[in-house]
């Protein structure tokens, strides 16, 4: 057992990241002495008291876990975020844990201040798919922000045991230190540095950082969701789609596009992505915004169809795919990769105190983890949505070819989403509580084309059933 480990957070196996909601109001109560209910005179303070005891709760489960390596095949190449790695030799492997390392890792985190219209001062318990959220959009930022191939500084001194390669022999030659090691000065001032710690602070849990939670939670009350709900990984998308067109002071060359129905529409991401001229202007074409692509899909009914593994590789090994918002069943991970039949994630179930990003050089360390995880394939939740970003219109054009190229792969009938010329009926922006209530899209066997709506009780969010 490793408290103080802030990045060895896992929940206890199978335990859904909402069970909270198992302490119900009635047993959170008082009782009189004949062991009547008292009279509800106060429900503020018993709401209060409710979210302390819950909050409390859950900062103690997630909050400590026993200590683990992942064990890595040393033959099976790994491959994370288009990029593909070979653990048996040296290099390869340092340059794997440096990019696992560089990747922003968001949890749970405690004491922050109360999230509007709750007394919440946590989101351990409920907020898990909101930091997977974040993760992906975190990624997106990296590559929009910083140059190709950047790492972060202090991932060249991540420790050496936090992962086994399986039949480990020699590793081969180790990376060589090239040049001396920057002073403290040089690191905070350098360019990258700088902008690193600026994308870590929009995802702060304070009221003004533009990524934070406590925007998050108030974008996502027009989809009919408050703090301390489940979010489905739909809603998700359209809540970080709001968010970034809410930030575009501090992200002015950036748009979110969601696709509708499992299709991304060509018209309608280059209609958001052009700029129109400035007037006086004499370009030959407009300007063009970089955009990040959100697919919300199902692969299955109650779990996911093995048929589609091999597409879902094929869009890992991809170098626009920035992620999979997805988990287990009510526990949300964000996955970056895989090897062998196995899927390669980030854990955001750890609770961790509140960084305050207002103060000069805030501490980073938490934001990052050095702890590669894995999960099954098998035991991967059939909803999620898949991200993608595109710098310019060029490697937009690339990007379609790619993923269509990757999506082909499906031996089902059909694939999990379609790239389509053409608009859609909204332009991608519709919001999840835009759509009627427990709907669910079918796409007709006749004709692939026509869409139908019928109702669902059972149906959290929009998809089209594959």
């Amino acid at each position: 057992m490793n408290p103080s480990s802030p990045c060895e957070g896992q929940s206890p196996e199978g335990d859904p990241p909402d069970d909270w909601f198992h302490l119900s109001t009635m047993s959170l109560g008082t009782q009189g002495s004949d062991g009547s209910r008292d009279d509800p005179e106060e429900p503020e303070e018993r709401g209060r008291l409710k979210s302390k005891l819950v909050s409390a709760w859950n900062n103690v489960k997630y909050g400590w876990t026993f200590k683990s390596k992942a064990r890595f095949s040393k033959t099976s190449p790994l491959t994370m975020l288009g990029q593909s790695y070979l653990l048996c030799h040296g290099v390869e492997r340092e340059c794997f844990r440096r990019a696992f390392a560089t990747l922003l890792w968001l949890t749970y985190r405690r004491g922050f201040p109360q999230l509007d219209g709750s007394s919440l001062t946590t989101d351990s318990g409920w907020g898990c798919m909101l930091r997977s959220g974040q993760m992906l959009l975190a990624q997106g930022l990296l590559l929009h922000l910083l140059p190709p191939g950047w790492t972060w500084v202090s991932a060249n001194h991540v420790s050496k045991d936090d992962m086994e390669v399986q039949e480990s022999r020699s590793l081969g030659p180790e990376v060589t230190k090239k040049g001396r090691r920057r002073s403290i000065v040089s690191f905070l001032e350098s360019r990258t540095e700088v902008t690193h710690r600026r994308v870590v602070s929009w995802f702060g849990d304070h009221p003004i950082a533009p990524f934070g939670l406590h925007q998050l939670v108030e974008q996502g009350t027009s989809s009919g969701k408050k703090a301390g709900d489940w979010y489905g990984p739909s809603i998700v998308a359209h809540i970080l789609r709001k968010a970034v067109d809410a930030a575009s002071a501090e992200v002015s060359n950036l748009t979110v596009y969601v696709a509708q129905d499992c299709t991304v529409y060509i018209d309608d991401v280059v209609r958001l992505c052009e700029r129109p001229l400035s007037e006086g202007s004499t370009g030959p074409s407009p300007a063009w915004k970089s955009v990040i692509i959100l697919v919300p899909v199902r692969l299955g009914g109650e779990v996911l169809n093995p048929t589609y593994i091999k597409c879902v590789k094929n869009l890992l090994r991809l170098e626009c795919c920035i992620g999979i918002i997805g988990g287990k069943p009510k526990h949300s991970l964000f996955f970056v990769g895989y090897q062998d039949e196995q899927l390669l994630y980030l854990d955001p179930h750890y609770s961790q105190s509140t960084v305050d990003i207002t103060q000069d050089n805030f501490p980073l360390e938490s934001f990052h983890c050095k702890c590669p995880r894995k999960i099954s394939f098998s035991r991967m939740d059939p909803s999620c949505t898949i991200g993608f970003y595109a710098k310019s219109q060029k490697e937009f054009e690339l990007l379609c070819s790619a993923v269509s190229t990757a999506l082909s792969s499906s031996t089902e009938k059909y694939p999990i989403f379609t790239i389509a010329e053409g608009q859609g009926q909204d332009g991608g922006q519709e919001d999840e509580s835009d759509a009627p209530p427990n709907s669910i899209t079918h796409i007709l066997t006749k004709d692939k084309a026509r869409l139908r709506r019928t109702n669902n009780s059972n149906s959290m969010d929009e998809f089209v059933l594959l």
